[in-house]
């Protein structure tokens, strides 16, 4: 019994490890742009049954209870909060936040993949293109705009239609539209650092649309979405998980405890 005691209060601390590892992110990425926090998920293991419930007793009734043993803990998953972060403006005319559903789209030069961000700080590159703001890639906005070089003002309305002001034309013209995309199961989406999402057949297919249209969000622009995640409740969720992680550490000391007295009574 005692040695079990051992091995169920280990799968406890090690989900607590796990669970402790995604707060840390969350801190972590407390002011990344677009993040959005995670949430370890937990299920119970096997059961050792020792007497089935509805077992007949001796005066051949059905037992009203039965007697199990649970085994520990396990991880089933992490999931992501999708909830909207705060909207912070900046002012900068190639930044544009999504309020409501929706990421925003781009190329991977390196694999060609479709990627998607809710991190909506963009640039203008060499060539005049759109890209997304990164450390190590500039990935170009699908579909791919181009700003001219003349252009002295960029607008971008809450549709995703891209205008700019030329030398001697007193209208905007037209240069682009910004599309967005959703999924059935957007936490079915695979993280990839840097922002980024990959599809996956638990995501679904993308459903692409100009924004505000089948469901999708508007665009904001000069301003960025903030992370969602919220510090106290992390804070709260970090002391609870260490003291239950300190818990399943007693438990193993009093597993060791007794397995300690059972080999002491060889010596009386």
């Amino acid at each position: 019994m005692s040695v079990q005691s051992l091995y169920t209060a280990a799968t406890g601390m090690g989900a607590m490890e796990t669970k402790l590892d995604v707060i840390a992110n969350n801190l972590a990425n407390i002011n990344t742009t677009g993040f959005k926090k995670d949430r370890a998920n937990f299920e119970d293991l096997l059961y050792r049954t020792e007497v089935y419930p509805g077992v007949k007793d001796a005066s051949q009734n059905p037992t009203a209870v039965g007697t199990q043993v649970g085994l520990g803990v396990r991880v089933t998953s992490t999931q992501t909060d999708q909830r909207q972060g705060t909207l912070q403006q900046t002012g900068r005319e190639l930044d544009v936040a999504i309020r409501g559903s929706g990421y925003l789209k781009t190329i991977d030069p390196s694999t060609q993949d479709t990627m998607y961000t809710r991190a909506g700080n963009l640039d203008i590159n060499a060539n005049g293109q759109l890209v997304i703001g990164s450390a190590q890639t500039g990935r170009l906005l699908e579909p791919p705009i181009t700003i001219p070089q003349d252009a002295s003002a960029i607008t971008i309305n809450g549709s995703g239609e891209i205008m700019v002001r030329q030398p001697g034309n007193a209208e905007l013209s037209t240069v682009g539209q910004i599309e967005l995309a959703q999924f059935i199961n957007p936490d079915g989406l695979l993280k990839m650092g840097e922002n980024m999402y990959l599809q996956t057949d638990a995501s679904g297919q993308e459903i692409s649309g100009n924004p505000g249209e089948q469901g999708l969000g508007t665009l904001v622009q000069g301003n960025l979405e903030a992370s969602n995640v919220e510090p106290v409740q992390e804070l709260i969720d970090l002391i609870t998980t260490q003291r239950a992680f300190e818990l399943n550490s007693q438990a193993i000391q009093a597993g060791d405890q007794v397995m300690q007295n059972i080999s002491n009574l060889r010596r009386f």
